[in-house]
């Protein structure tokens, strides 16, 4: 199986920017966690704060990857562009998100991806990232 992992802007900034909203793992931290629980997933990890080369990466490996798990950051609220990529490729997407978008400011309240996307999963800091795996292996 092959797992694409796709970070939007600022998550290259994790363990640094607001801890006590993002955690204190750094990414390569979750990211070798989930190839130590996965042995037998190629996982493949992308992370741009600009909007397109998300929208790149998706087309690139949208259509041989078994799944992707997206955390597009602020592009959530904001993409049109990611929402029509997400519709338009084949591998199904799994939204992600370190804290529950719904417990914070009213803006990020709002996903203009989740519909283009298999589901959604929010507020488990970056063990989101490893039920996104899940969803994606029991889809």
């Amino acid at each position: 199986m092959n797992i694409e992992i796709i970070n939007g802007p600022n998550l290259n900034l994790l363990g640094i920017r607001e801890p006590e909203v993002y955690g204190n793992e750094h990414f390569d931290a979750c990211l070798s966690r989930l190839r130590g629980l996965y042995p037998d997933i190629i996982f493949g990890y992308f992370q741009s704060n600009v909007e397109g080369e998300l929208v790149n990466r998706l087309q690139e490996v949208g259509f041989t990857a078994d799944g992707v798990i997206l955390n597009a950051g602020a592009y959530t609220h904001t993409s049109v562009a990611l929402h029509d990529c997400i519709k338009a490729i084949t591998s199904p997407v799994v939204e992600v998100h370190l804290s529950n978008i719904h417990a914070r400011e009213s803006y990020r309240h709002t996903s203009l991806i989740t519909s283009a996307c298999q589901g959604m999963i929010s507020g488990f800091g970056t063990d989101s990232y490893r039920l996104a795996v899940e969803a994606l292996l029991h889809r």
